[in-house]
């Protein structure tokens, strides 16, 4: 599966910009670059959500939407002898923490750090020890708290893995924080599309790359109630279950390279929904379906609950090994993603009927 070379290159670049939760602001400043030559305005909120437009002017409003946060640390606690103590900000798993490289994003900038654990000869004869909140800690080389703060780091820092994007076997994506820029960088090319092959839409088509979806759903919030749109179709990723240690029974059956997820839930509206699924039977564009109880968990939930209610529809690209740095999703997933939703947007008009019955 081929990428475009400058497509690629604003991938690598917007996958390897750190963008924790509440600290989106360099990685939306590589995003909104991207996409500026493919609409006709960009604007910011408050907060950092960013979107651009399409057709300004017009009335009725189409979203499409991902969030651009990272899970990420935030410094808690720094002993007398100069160790870290952290607190998650989002999903972070203590348990891939031990032995990794971190960068801590002080007032002079990036210090590098590890999380240390002991050695397994210390373990013998006692029982294993689990990482937990309470015991991962960070080591900058600093032997007091002094020679810390000294380096610029204080509570509140936040604190990222550095590791960096590759492609794996000419098939998969990989990298932290593929969840989910990834959905990022498949608005941004949808974008792209309509403009270089020239598509005259009857709306107004707002590309929206939120904030804090980690922690809440918090940039999806606000901005539904900023834009008020009419249509929301939301991208975020979901599990590939047939990696070990899964249940399919519990968390359905889904897998990497078998197309696009299309989400059944209380807050996905069947009209919008349906209208996707027809176009990817037209189109012949591979999908699978995942049933989700009461909520998505995405942020889809906060369009379709705003205003009143907004019609709204979730496709996700398969991941394995969500919260890990080391993500992988299927370069033809990626394709083919993208190829849904430019295709169902071409099939959106203002006047078509979204009463539910």
């Amino acid at each position: 599966m081929k990428f475009e070379s400058k497509s690629l290159k604003f991938l690598e670049k917007y996958l390897n910009t750190a963008s924790p939760t509440g600290f989106e602001q360099n990685g939306q400043k590589v995003w909104t670059e991207y996409i500026k030559p493919f609409v006709d305005e960009i604007k910011v909120d408050h907060y950092g959500t960013a979107y651009g437009i399409i057709n300004p002017e017009a009335e009725f409003k189409v979203v499409i939407e991902a969030h651009a946060d990272e899970i990420s640390w935030y410094v808690n606690y720094i002993t007398d002898d100069g160790l870290i103590y952290v607190i998650r900000n989002g999903g972070s798993d203590q348990l891939i923490a031990p032995s990794k490289i971190v960068h801590i994003h002080g007032e002079k900038g990036i210090v590098k750090g590890v999380f240390g654990w002991p050695a397994i000869h210390t373990r013998v004869n006692q029982n294993e020890p689990t990482p937990k909140i309470e015991n991962i800690f960070i080591d900058c080389g600093c032997t007091t708290k002094e020679e810390v703060e000294n380096l610029g780091i204080y509570v509140g820092c936040m604190i990222t893995y550095p590791d960096e994007f590759f492609e794996m076997n000419d098939r998969y994506f990989v990298c932290r924080a593929l969840d989910n820029r990834m959905g990022g960088f498949m608005i941004a090319e949808v974008a792209r599309l309509l403009k270089e092959n020239k598509k005259k839409l009857p709306f107004g088509l707002y590309i929206t790359n939120s904030v804090q979806e980690e922690v809440g759903l918090y940039g999806a919030t606000m901005i539904a109630q900023t834009i008020k749109p009419n249509i929301a179709i939301v991208t975020d990723v979901t599990h590939d279950t047939t990696t070990p240690m899964i249940e399919k029974k519990k968390e359905g059956s889904m897998k990497c390279g078998d197309g696009p997820v299309i989400a059944y839930a209380p807050s996905v509206h069947h009209i919008i929904r349906d209208l996707i699924t027809e176009t990817a039977n037209k189109k012949k564009i591979p999908f699978q379906r995942n049933a989700l109880s009461r909520a998505t968990g995405t942020d889809t939930d906060s369009f379709a609950f705003s205003n009143g209610g907004v019609p709204s529809a979730l496709i996700s690209l398969p991941l394995r090994y969500m919260h890990t740095t080391v993500e992988m999703v299927a370069k033809e997933d990626v394709a083919n993603v993208i190829k849904l939703i430019y295709e169902t947007l071409l099939k959106i008009k203002p006047e078509m009927n979204l009463k539910y019955f």
